[in-house]
């Protein structure tokens, strides 16, 4: 896991963002354990207030579960909504391809056409 002090995105974002891609992605399978709270703390040398808010994040978000005793497990994934959480991701980093254009006076057929070079390319 990588954490980005200087980031503007919060740590306890940054770490549920991490998991939600591997979730996602199915690197983390269904019913598979997180590091505990306190170690992914220790590991990496944040509070445990903030890894707790990363992992609330995820339970909201229906990805994972917390087990009294045991730490939090991966809950099995509904295809679809998998999807779903994917159009969102997609949809939140065009939006955000979209500012950055708008900001270094990109047009919208320039823009298009870098999208359509990267879908060619697979880049």
């Amino acid at each position: 896991m990588k954490i980005l002090q200087n980031s503007s995105e919060p740590i306890y974002k940054q770490i549920a963002s991490q998991y939600r891609e591997q979730i996602l992605s199915g690197k983390m399978p269904p019913q598979s354990f997180l590091p505990s709270i306190r170690e992914l703390a220790q590991e990496l040398k944040i509070s445990v207030i903030t890894t707790m808010k990363a992992y609330e994040i995820l339970a909201e978000e229906g990805l994972v579960t917390a087990v009294q005793g045991k730490g939090y497990f991966v809950n099995p994934q509904n295809l679809e909504l998998v999807r779903e959480q994917h159009l969102r991701l997609i949809e939140r980093e065009l939006q955000n391809a979209i500012n950055s254009a708008k900001v270094a006076g990109i047009s919208d057929d320039e823009l298009k056409e870098m999208l359509a070079t990267l879908l060619q390319t697979g880049e």
